[in-house]
């Protein structure tokens, strides 16, 4: 599936085999955790579903608003994704900075949230001025959760201050 994928969208043969970009499942067992920003429901494995409601609740305790932008996507919809780029003509090696190809996307695990906050644009680096970020930088472990792409990450993925996973 992942090659046909692949194929269609233009990835190139070698993506992902330079062992930088790790390959990952998708989640066989997910539960809803809410709509996202636009009415979306938003699924997550039920570990992590259970300390990012924890999380959140501590987080709103605080006064801070932690909002689920994306959790789990398949691999249909991570190239749906892609797919949407392409046609409104980005360029694949642009988007691929920022999407991971089907197959590479932490969000396949069910273990990945995309986090917003009221009063920040979300999917940008201006989420790590907000209040709800330094929140994160100091609580996220507490609930296993971890920033999967820093500044300079291995990965090769552009920061991602908003993207946050549960550590298995």
């Amino acid at each position: 599936m992942l090659r046909e994928l692949h194929k269609e969208l233009g990835i190139p043969d070698d993506y992902g085999r330079d062992g930088v970009k790790p390959l990952f499942e998708e989640a066989p067992n997910l539960v809803d955790v809410g709509p996202n920003l636009v009415g979306r429901m938003q699924r997550l494995t039920p570990a992590t579903a259970a300390s990012w409601q924890e999380m959140q609740a501590a987080a709103r305790d605080a006064g801070i608003a932690l909002l689920i932008v994306s959790g789990f996507r398949s691999f249909a919809y991570q190239a749906q994704l892609i797919r949407k780029k392409i046609e409104a003509g980005q360029e694949l090696a642009d988007i691929l900075r920022v999407n991971a190809a089907p197959g590479f996307s932490e969000h396949h695990t069910g273990r990945a949230i995309d986090i917003a906050t009221p009063g920040s644009r979300p999917l940008t680096e201006e989420f790590e001025a907000s209040e709800a970020y330094a929140w994160l930088e100091k609580n996220a472990a507490r609930y296993d959760f971890r920033m999967s792409y820093p500044r300079d990450n291995p990965a090769g993925f552009v920061y991602e201050p908003w993207h946050w996973a549960r550590m298995a």
